[in-house]
């Protein structure tokens, strides 16, 4: 049974950012608020060192322009970062301010500073002469984003290759509206733009363009392509109609922003859904489904609470939306009649031994097996290695481009950043953004080399 269809006012109240914009007057007055600490632990805790204290104390002296130059030196994706950064576990959770008073806005502070200079489309940097350097970008998500605009700045000539119609990676088709709506990802590239970036889209290695081609006629390369699609579950019945990925769904809510939100009351929507997974994909996916009208959403995960990869704001904010959750669940099949999904066949689990990943290991509890109804299976389990480093021939560690300190592979003049690199550590936008800048930083010493020993 499907939910009644949201109508176009109560389409745009749900899917509209959580967070209003701060007005002038907030900015300024939240600002003031800053004790511009010296070795201020915002600074430390940001993965891009963004010179927190000073690009707040701009705001705060009414030089917003300046706020978000301040910003934009450190990260060229500062709108998208503002909106998505967890900056409970990062600046904000690093405020001294936070252990007897409320931490500063940061995040909302920056969001302020970046919408400003887009909604005037002043960039504040000049490129330097051309250095006659050609570099290939493959991918145009933040890490992409980010190495391209720091070359081109530095006067280098930088192409981008996007597979997608749209650039933008992740923050144009897997964060949902809610966080980060679709024109400020492409505000972001078209700045990128700006700095003389050319971004071609629809043109994927090893289909319009070969691995040899970028190689030869290119000095550099720089990789920052996300990760692939969903994998199986490897359950019978997941080939039924109502089982659906997790990231073409958040894609679809994305893509209905640029071309008209009364799409999203055509997307298939049961009146019970089940999001198999428990990760951050796990919960926007969720969250769409009972925006849509869902009646009953459930997330589905095989480990505990203690274990669910999503991050800890996250979890309370769909806990707040009504999403149930079944930890220690295992599905073990999709149940269905008439190619119909009617339920999840599962088993419970129970923790065991810590594993060489650091978790606990999970097993089954015998004689456990219960059945879920649900008229709709959405997966979120991850995604699926990329084959780019096999065309490029790289040395990878569990799935993933193996790189050194500098972000180059183990090719010379290839570098690497961004998901497809994030062997350890949390895959955030700002860390991907700092991996860009990490290349493009070491990109230009080996082609500066270059010129000089020319």
């Amino acid at each position: 049974m499907n939910p009644t269809p949201l109508t176009l006012d109560e389409l745009q109240k749900r899917f509209t950012e959580l967070e209003p914009p701060m007005t002038a007057r907030e900015a300024h007055i939240e600002a003031n608020r800053c004790l511009y600490c010296f070795d201020a632990p915002c600074i430390k805790a940001c993965p891009t060192n963004i010179d927190v204290p000073t690009f707040i104390r701009k705001i705060g002296t009414g030089n917003t322009y300046g706020a978000a130059k301040t910003i934009l030196e450190a990260n060229l994706v500062g709108a998208t970062c503002s909106r998505v950064c967890p900056v409970e576990e990062l600046c904000e959770g690093a405020c001294v301010l936070g252990s007897d008073h409320k931490p500063i806005e940061i995040g909302r502070l920056q969001r302020f500073a970046m919408d400003h200079i887009y909604e005037r489309g002043t960039v504040p940097f000049t490129p330097r002469a051309p250095t006659g350097k050609r570099i290939a970008v493959i991918g145009a998500g933040p890490a992409g984003l980010c190495c391209a605009g720091e070359l081109a700045k530095l006067g280098h000539e930088v192409t981008i290759f996007e597979k997608n119609p749209l650039p933008g990676g992740l923050s144009t088709y897997g964060i949902v509206v809610m966080r980060e709506p679709i024109q400020v990802a492409l505000d972001e590239v078209a700045f990128i733009q700006q700095l003389g970036v050319d971004v071609k889209t629809e043109h994927e290695v090893g289909r319009d363009i070969s691995v040899e081609t970028l190689l030869t006629d290119f000095d550099a390369v720089f990789i920052g392509v996300g990760m692939g699609t969903v994998p199986p579950l490897g359950i019978p019945g997941e080939d039924l109609d109502g089982v659906i990925d997790a990231l073409p769904f958040i894609a679809q809510t994305k893509l209905a922003e640029k071309q008209g939100l009364e799409q999203l009351s055509q997307l298939p929507i049961a009146d019970s859904i089940a999001v198999i997974g428990a990760g951050n994909t796990a919960i926007d996916a969720a969250t769409i489904a009972k925006r849509l009208g869902a009646d009953k959403v459930m997330i589905i995960y095989r480990r505990s609470e203690a274990e669910m990869p999503a991050y800890d704001f996250e979890y309370d904010f769909i806990k707040r939306e009504g999403v149930e959750f079944r930890f220690l669940t295992q599905p073990l099949e999709v149940l269905g009649g008439d190619g119909k999904v009617t339920g999840l066949r599962c088993s419970r689990m129970q923790l065991g031994d810590v594993g060489r990943d650091g978790r606990r290991q999970v097993m089954p509890v015998p004689n456990s097996e219960i059945i879920i109804d649900c008229e709709q299976v959405i997966k979120a389990i991850g995604q699926e290695k990329l084959t780019i480093a096999e065309l490029f021939e790289l040395d990878t560690e569990r799935g993933y481009i193996k790189v050194d300190g500098l972000c180059q592979t183990s090719t010379p003049g290839v570098f690497a950043g961004g998901d497809c690199i994030r062997n350890k550590g949390e895959a955030m936008t700002v860390t991907a953004a700092e991996d860009g800048k990490i290349a493009a930083k070491a990109i230009h010493a080996q082609l500066t080399s270059a010129l000089a020993a020319d």
